[in-house]
């Protein structure tokens, strides 16, 4: 088989995350989410330009799962990441979120998920507030920068700046157990080819 020149996996991958960054701002724009649809991110807490409250970091130092379902505030949703703040222990946290440091999405309500790839080359640095300010490194940006700007014809961010109640009556949620629910990963689509 020939060398992948075109890295058709990195595109895939680049292409899949804005479904994230479309379905946040869909979020934003119907003033909240529609329906039962909420959503779980799973996202890696050191990834650069990601920023969570060391305590968290240190209870979560690999990655954390978030739920936008009832209660969020401050939700916004720009071309390289996503910003929400959410209470955690009763308390409001801020985090910033790059769409790349995402490995899993998913909203239960239709069993809808997909999963992602670990981004290559990452370097582990420590969570702080200082982090968002730090670059991403040569090959992060070479893999993730371009192809995203290429991939994405979003415009600019959209920001939603007061909290945002789900008009859900009912405060169950489907009764679907994840592994009843579509994942579409990479592996899937390697494993599946229809030649």
């Amino acid at each position: 088989m020939a060398q992948d020149l075109m890295n058709y996996e990195q595109m895939m991958q680049i292409a899949l995350r804005g479904v994230v960054r479309d379905a946040i701002r869909r979020v934003i724009r119907e003033d909240g989410l529609p329906g039962a649809h909420h959503f779980y991110i799973t996202f890696l807490t050191r990834f650069p330009g990601a920023e969570i409250d060391e305590g968290l970091a240190k209870k979560y130092p690999k990655e954390i799962t978030i739920v936008l379902e009832h209660k969020f505030w401050d939700l916004s949703a720009n071309d390289k990441d996503f910003e929400v703040t959410l209470k955690f222990g009763g308390v409001p946290k801020y985090l910033r979120v790059p769409y790349a440091a995402v490995t899993r999405f998913h909203d239960p309500s239709v069993g809808f998920a997909l999963q992602f790839n670990p981004p290559g080359n990452m370097e582990e640095r420590p969570a702080s507030p200082r982090l968002a300010t730090l670059e991403p490194t040569a090959d992060e940006t070479e893999n993730f920068g371009k192809a995203r700007r290429k991939a994405s014809k979003a415009g600019a961010g959209i920001k939603m700046s007061r909290g945002v109640k789900n008009n859900k009556k009912d405060n169950k949620t489907s009764e679907k157990h994840p592994e009843d629910d579509t994942v579409v990963s990479m592996d899937t689509f390697r494993k599946n080819k229809p030649y």
